[in-house]
């Protein structure tokens, strides 16, 4: 199986040169022009991820801290900072490796192969969901907005789970209880409407978004 790399710059002509280079070297890439974008490719599992520093808005560092606890991949700063100091920055901030702008692709290949012979002898499988800044931590079940983890019970987290994981699907009251509740299931589907509410006064609170829609007559969905 081909391994996967995430490449993050906000220079298209940067991440299709990446790309085309690492495809020819063998490996399946996902490319990703702002931090938003990047958020949205992790439920794809990447096995490196590349990532330029120098990007308007959300910059490749405070990106790097806010998914470092959600993925467990190498994550490799690309940028034509210099100074000892951004170096030092880019590794405390959570980031495996630091190459200076201009570089060879030969190195670039080079450090990408290394990194992930390594990862291969101590990887752990990380499972996340994203929607948006929302991040959805399956292997902790936990959920975050901008690096703030947000609080939820275990039947909570159920529901935000697969509402997230079925994104645009519509499901009734009825459906929801039978597929979120199953066996353990031993009371009504009208606890799903109050279970709702409480994911929506949360999630609203944090982010200002509404996640979850009601379609009147039918039921709920989440939004994409």
């Amino acid at each position: 199986m081909k391994r996967k790399i995430l490449i993050v710059d906000d220079e298209t002509m940067m991440t299709e040169l990446l790309s085309d280079h690492l495809g020819d070297e063998g490996y399946e890439t996902m490319t990703a022009n702002s931090a938003w974008a990047a958020i949205e490719q992790l439920p794809g599992n990447p096995d490196l991820i590349i990532l330029d520093v120098n990007m308007p808005g959300l910059d490749g560092l405070e990106l790097c801290r806010n998914i470092r606890s959600h993925v467990t991949c190498p994550i490799l700063f690309v940028t034509a900072r210099v100074a000892e100091q951004d170096r030092i920055m880019g590794l405390e901030y959570g980031g495996d490796d630091y190459i200076t702008k201009p570089f060879s692709l030969r190195e670039l290949s080079a450090r990408v192969a290394a990194h992930l012979r390594r990862d291969e002898r101590s990887r752990r499988s990380v499972s996340v969901l994203t929607s948006g800044e929302l991040i959805v931590n399956l292997s902790e079940r936990r959920v975050f907005f901008r690096g703030r983890e947000l609080l939820f019970s275990r039947r909570e987290f159920d529901l935000i789970e697969f509402l997230l994981a079925n994104a645009g699907q519509v499901f009734d009251r009825e459906r929801i209880y039978e597929l979120v509740w199953g066996c353990d299931g031993a009371g009504s589907a009208d606890v799903i409407k109050e279970h709702i509410r409480k994911i929506r006064a949360k999630l609203q609170e944090a982010s200002g978004q509404e996640f979850i829609e009601t379609v009147w007559g039918v039921g709920y969905k989440w939004n994409r």
